[in-house]
């Protein structure tokens, strides 16, 4: 049966009577509760005149205008959530929904961004570094690297060389050099890993550790500045080698391709392409309506209201004025639409402005103004008098 234009006091919500349907499974918006949308269009109703005065919607209306308002919350609360936490939530699988989640900071972004210098100081990073070499003749200082290498192994890309070797890189990497005062040298490299009578030339330490990297660097810039009969210029790949080469041999080097290191594009992911990128792919979903606080639900309220405000002042607008006998009378769509707008912007203002007083940055101050303030209240705590 048709509904009447004209609000009748009460309404009975069923699966399927609001546009989307966002809300329509869940009891707490479809059931009998405080809370439900029949609820709500009571009370609506009753804020905007009726019975005392009628009223121009249908129950329909009131449940579009609720579910509106759920998801303009939503929006709002989810919008605040994704500019927390977009720093940390980058580069992450867009497969898993964090709405209604707690979201931990975490130093992904850092490691991250830590690992583009890493692949330049050859120490990590997410590009391979990939070993090569060419044929050093006798006489012959200056070497194309591109032409003579790249035609053979990476078809043709343009490599970028890190690192030149005379001879093939040595089966261990030294942890001790009696000519480089960083290092351990050969005694007190035997006491320092409790290597005892043992030579540590066949003790192997696996000893993934900073101060191990900084130590086989400075050997490294040893051998090369101070020990090292051999050295070479490198320019845009063009090599040239001193001193002249007096046999022919093989010279080794390691290289990146600029493809790979140039690409901004890289994944951390198993090479999948769904992981967040921007602001339009977190994976936030509307809130579901269970979950919203009574706090959330008093806003949505009121925002409902506007929104039934708003569409009862678009509909007594079609009209402008109305005759009466022996007169026009002039209806009040302007004035409603106009007090909507208003109380709509109120609100979101109102929620913007509580959203960004409990945000990750502003909680962290307010931890650290409170942690101050307790320090100082304590130096002022007079010190207990020991006796005997």
């Amino acid at each position: 049966m048709a509904q009447e234009v004209i609000w009748q006091g009460s309404s009975s919500f069923a699966s399927g009577q609001t546009p989307y349907g966002f809300y329509d499974s869940d009891t707490q918006f479809s059931g009998s509760s405080n809370n439900s949308v029949d609820k709500f269009s009571d009370w609506a109703a009753r804020r905007l005149g009726f019975p005392i005065m009628a009223v121009e919607l249908q129950s329909g209306s009131f449940y579009a205008c609720y579910e509106e308002s759920i998801t303009e919350y939503s929006a709002q609360v989810n919008q605040f959530n994704i500019k927390d936490n977009l720093l940390h939530l980058t580069g992450q699988a867009t497969g898993s929904n964090v709405t209604h989640k707690k979201v931990t900071p975490t130093l992904g972004r850092t490691v991250s961004l830590s690992k583009q210098y890493g692949t330049e100081a050859g120490v990590g990073g997410d590009v391979d570094w990939k070993k090569g070499s060419i044929t050093i003749s006798s006489g012959s200082q200056e070497y194309d690297l591109n032409s003579l290498f790249a035609d053979v192994s990476e078809s043709g890309q343009a490599i970028e060389v890190k690192r030149v070797y005379y001879e093939g890189t040595p089966a261990m990497q030294r942890f001790f050099d009696p000519y480089a005062t960083t290092g351990y040298g050969t005694l007190n490299m035997v006491e320092g890993f409790g290597f005892g009578n043992y030579s540590p030339a066949v003790s192997f330490t696996l000893m993934p550790i900073f101060e191990d990297l900084l130590r086989v660097q400075a050997i490294e810039l040893n051998d090369s500045i101070r020990k090292s009969a051999y050295s070479f210029t490198l320019v845009n790949n063009k090599l040239r080698v001193f001193p002249n080469p007096e046999e022919t041999h093989t010279l080794y080097f390691d290289y990146v391709k600029v493809a790979d290191r140039d690409n901004p594009l890289v994944t951390e992911h198993s090479g999948s392409a769904n992981v967040v990128s921007d602001f339009s792919n977190v994976p936030y979903d509307n809130m579901e309506y269970q979950f919203i606080n009574d706090v959330g639900k008093q806003w949505i309220r009121k925002y409902g209201l506007a929104l039934c405000k708003e569409l009862l002042g678009i509909i007594r607008s079609k009209y402008g004025t109305i005759p009466i006998p022996g007169s026009d009378t002039t209806l009040d769509g302007d004035t409603l639409r106009s007090e909507a707008a208003a109380e709509k912007e109120a609100l979101v203002a109102q929620l913007r402005e509580m959203l960004e007083q409990t945000s990750r940055k502003a909680l962290l101050e307010a931890d650290k103004d409170e942690a101050e303030f307790l320090q100082e209240k304590l130096t002022k705590v007079p010190y207990p008098i020991y006796i005997g």
